[in-house]
């Protein structure tokens, strides 16, 4: 009997792009802990290993076989299963020879009140040799951003698969892919190393290591880390390190040697951005600090291999390094002989998109969007000039050289030009910001300009998009609209602007309509746009902890700000824990039940007969007053206390007052009193969607 044994399996490829090196390792780790435990093999633990050109796992103590289960089956029921003479039926030896066992073995079962036939039957496990080839299509089925196919196979994978390991113990397992068979040897670095034969799974790590491959991707960090470390204690430097630059390069290397190189002072005479992007983005380089956080003329890399002929590799980096920073230099003198203006007048030559326009026009879009926005908030004339400036130059650096070369630097060049080009600080900074926040955990504007300007930017894509047509799908959002979303309420939501979002749709699309840019009915849009951004407010609101029927309860009006929207969502999540709350909830819902399928109708208070609806309406009076004054100066306590106020007014009110009255005249006014009641609750939020558990 074969004892418990190590199982490797190694994928050789030509090499993958770093970008999916670690996810793709990560997946096929979890490839094989669900064949594993799908197929009921016990096993100690599951190691994962890559370089840029294989993807390993390791199964330490796997078992010899799966382990036994034992299955239930159901069968007839007992009227089936037997005749008048209490024999055993067809269908019931049909059963047991299905099931693989005797007559004797079947027994009756009640379920939901009906008897029914059942086996019970042993499965023995199989050899987990046996199982093992199947993991071909644990492979074949991964999934990539990007495939390729090669030869005349159909597989599409991410590159072409040049080796396979499958390993048991000392025994190969057979598996056949695009032509090539499973074996035992591997291969070592591309220009250091030689093949090597694995003999057992245990040895893999040291044959590769012996052939100038670490295969753990965590030990080749280490290293690299270790050797900035030295080199910064050698050369008296701070070497920051970039997670994201580290994880890419790691997934670049097999054999990781850590170097440096410099290149000529007068380079750092250009914006630090600029020389930072073009060593991190461009090249995979660290750039290298002083201990005051002043850039040196110096940058560190990571060579795929060891340290012969190390001189001559640092050289080359430099030589590369030396033609991509004099590119930027002539970028950078260039631009500046054109002003902000004669740049942003180019705009109009560049298309923003067929349908829309030029990013000209857009510009002249925002410069009317961002005095609207900023004039519903009462800024200062002195704002709304440096808004309208903002506006008018924040794409202008979209036509530079420099821009066009290094695309990560719009809107930091467009700073670094317009101050260099005599513009106000406010407006620099906020050509710089109204991009952000770019991504997921990005700071946000700073200044009152610029984050403006962000707001009326994103807001002003988006309904473009959404006027044409343009609207996001499954993964499909090629103009980044969830995204630009999201910031809008991010912006709204930390600065407390009082500015509710659908004031800030209907001042896009007021524009938009003006300069006949819709394609699509306004109302439509206007929904469409509407739902959108409750989508992103309730990613908010979950990312705080929001339960999700409170979510829903309060995006059911979006006439708050995003301020007041989030303040009443966590009220209400903290009122939960009140002993009272429910009574609460339950009394307002009434109203707005009874509501939610009749149209808005005049009240008639002559027709108002019992003294409780004229308590009620009394009470919505006062309510209608009061609760938008308080919700307004985002007092949400006492705003709901307003609705916890007229709570009696309502239990009295359904307890001595018909409202589907036989008087028609009094049935609809009684229900438009429902109907105008309801809408005040619903300011606050739709407490129908909340939910108590039982």
């Amino acid at each position: 009997m074969m004892a418990n044994n190590d199982f490797l399996l190694e994928i050789g490829m030509e090499e993958m792009p770093a970008r999916f090196v670690s996810s793709a390792t990560e997946q096929l780790r979890n490839r094989m802990t669900e064949w594993l435990d799908e197929n009921r093999i016990r096993y100690e633990s599951v190691e994962a290993f890559s370089t840029p050109r294989r993807l390993a796992v390791r199964v330490k103590q796997m078992a010899e076989r799966q382990e036994d289960i034992t299955t239930e089956a159901r069968g007839p029921s007992k009227k089936i299963a037997r005749n008048e003479n209490e024999e055993w039926s067809k269908a019931a030896i049909g059963f047991a020879k299905g099931q693989g066992v005797e007559l004797a073995d079947l027994y009756f079962k009640d379920q939901k009140g009906t008897e029914y036939l059942f086996a019970k039957k042993e499965v023995k496990g199989k050899a987990t040799s046996e199982l093992l080839p199947a993991v071909k299509e644990l492979i074949t089925g991964m999934n990539f951003p990007k495939n390729m196919r090669w030869g005349s196979y159909s597989l599409k994978y991410v590159r072409p698969i040049h080796w396979i390991i499958a390993l048991l113990g000392d025994t190969v397992v057979p598996i056949e892919i695009a032509g090539v068979k499973s074996g035992r040897q591997s291969v070592g670095h591309r220009f250091l190393g030689e093949e090597t034969v694995i003999h057992d799974p245990q040895e893999y790590e040291k044959a590769l290591e012996k052939e100038y491959v670490i295969v753990q991707p965590e030990q080749r960090k280490s290293i690299i880390r270790s050797q900035i470390k030295a080199l910064e204690e050698e050369k008296n430097w701070v070497i920051p390190i970039d997670e994201n630059l580290l994880e890419e390069v790691n997934n670049l290397v097999e054999y990781p040697t850590v170097l440096s190189g410099g290149f000529a002072e007068e380079f750092l005479e250009l914006p630090e951005e600029v020389l930072v992007t073009s060593m991190r983005e461009h090249q995979r380089y660290f750039p290298v600090e002083d201990h005051h956080g002043k850039l040196l003329p110096f940058f560190v890399t990571v060579r795929n291999g060891n340290r012969d002929y190390i001189d001559n590799v640092q050289k080359g980096n430099e030589k590369v390094l030396r033609a991509r920073l004099s590119d930027a230099d002539f970028f950078f003198q260039e631009d500046q002989k054109l002003s902000p203006d004669e740049a942003a007048a180019k705009l109009d030559q560049v298309v923003f998109q067929e349908e829309l326009g030029t990013i000209g026009d857009k510009t002249r879009r925002l410069q009317k969007l961002g005095i609207s926005i900023a004039s519903t908030l009462r800024v200062s004339e002195e704002s709304l000039h440096q808004i309208e400036r903002a506006a008018a130059l924040c794409k202008f650096d979209l036509v530079t050289l420099m821009v066009d070369e290094f695309t990560e630097l719009q809107g930091l060049m467009g700073e670094k030009y317009a101050l260099l080009a005599g513009e106000k600080s406010e407006t620099a900074t906020a050509i710089k910001e109204h991009y952000q926040p770019r991504f997921a955990d990005d700071e946000i504007p700073s200044s009152l300009t610029g984050s403006l300007l962000a707001i009326t930017d994103k807001v002003d894509t988006i309904a473009a998009c959404f006027g044409i047509g343009l609207i996001p799908t499954g993964s499909q959002d090629p103009y980044a609209l969830r995204r630009q979303a999201a910031g809008i309420v991010q912006i709204l939501w930390e600065y407390d602007y009082q500015l509710s979002l659908d004031d800030l749709v209907t001042a896009a699309l007021d524009i938009l309509e003006t300069e006949e840019l819709l394609k699509k009915e306004r109302k439509t849009v206007h929904q469409e746009m509407i739902s959108f951004f409750k989508a992103r407010l309730k990613n908010l609101l979950m990312d705080r902890s929001i339960r999700y029927d409170i979510a829903d309860s309060v995006l059911e009006d979006v006439k708050d700000t995003v301020g007041v929207m989030v303040k009443k969502a966590e009220f209400l999540q903290a009122k939960l824990k009140d002993s009272d709350f429910k009574d609460t909830v339950e009394a307002l819902s009434r109203v707005t039940n009874i509501a939610k399928d009749e149209t808005s109708e005049p009240v008639s208070v002559q027709l108002l007969e019992e003294q409780p609806e004229k308590d009620l309406h009394d009470a919505y009076e006062s309510l209608s007053v009061h609760l938008p004054e308080q919700l307004e100066n985002g007092n949400i306590d006492s705003a709901y206390r307003l609705l916890e106020e007229i709570k009696p007014a309502i239990h009295s009110y359904f307890d001595h007052v018909m409202v589907m009255t036989d008087d028609e005249r009094i049935r609809k006014n009684r229900l438009a009193q429902m109907v105008h009641l309801s809408q005040e609750i619903r300011r606050f939020a739709n407490f129908q969607y909340i939910v108590f558990s039982s």
